[in-house]
C-alpha cells in the first residue's frame, strides 16, 4: 500500500523543524547518545525518538539526506537563545567619534586632539575627523589638506583611512578606522 502524499507544512517560527514539520521522507538519524544510526524513514525515527521520550529536530536541513537528533526541543531553542545573547553581548559597536579642527590650528591643540583621536582608535571606534572653514579661509584649502594629510601620516601605524578627504561646503572630512 503506497503512503499517503505529504501535504505541505507552513514553515516554523522561531526554530528548527521537528517531529511532524519535518519535510523529507528520509532522514539521517543522531541517537541521544551522539551515535549514528544511519539513514531511515522520517516516520520510523519520530516514532523511535517518542519510545525514548524525545523529539525528533532536524539540525542541518540543507544536507542530503537532512541530519536530525533527538532531542528535547524546548531544552535546544533555550539552549540556542542563549548562545544567541551571549554572543550580542559580547559583540563590539563600532561607534563614530568626532574631532573637530581648524586649518590654523596651534601645534599643542593639534597634541590634544591628537591625543583624543589615538584614544577612540584604541578603544576600537571609527573617529570622523572635521576640519572647519570660516570667511576667507576657504580660499586656503591647501593649508587644510596638508593638515589631514599630517593627522593620515601621524596615525599610519595605529589607524587606516577609511574614508579620503573631501570638501563637504565649508567642511573637509576625512574617517579613519582601527587597523
Amino acid at each position: 500500500m503506497a503512503a499517503p502524499p505529504r501535504r505541505p507544512t507552513p514553515p516554523v517560527k522561531g526554530g528548527p523543524r521537528f517531529n511532524d514539520l519535518i519535510n523529507s521522507d528520509t532522514v539521517r538519524v543522531i541517537d541521544d547518545k551522539g551515535e549514528n544510526l544511519g539513514v531511515m524513514n522520517t516516520r520510523e525515527a519520530i516514532e523511535r525518538a517518542a519510545e525514548v521520550g524525545l523529539d525528533l529536530v532536524e539540525v542541518s536541513p540543507n544536507a542530503q539526506p537532512p541530519v536530525a537528533k533527538y532531542l528535547d526541543v524546548g531544552k535546544f531553542k533555550y539552549e540556542a537563545q542563549k548562545k544567541a545573547n551571549a554572543a550580542r553581548k559580547t559583540q563590539k559597536v563600532q561607534d563614530v567619534k568626532e574631532i573637530k579642527m581648524r586649518p590654523n590650528i596651534d601645534d599643542h591643540d593639534y597634541n590634544v586632539k591628537m591625543r583624543n583621536v589615538n584614544k577612540f582608535i584604541d578603544n576600537g571606534d571609527k573617529v570622523k575627523v572635521t576640519l572647519r572653514f570660516r570667511g576667507r579661509e576657504m580660499s586656503h584649502q591647501q593649508l587644510g589638506m596638508a593638515l589631514l594629510v599630517r593627522v593620515q601620516e601621524d596615525m599610519k601605524e595605529t589607524a587606516k583611512v577609511e574614508a579620503y578627504p573631501k570638501l563637504e561646503g565649508r567642511q573637509m572630512l576625512m574617517v579613519l578606522s582601527p587597523k
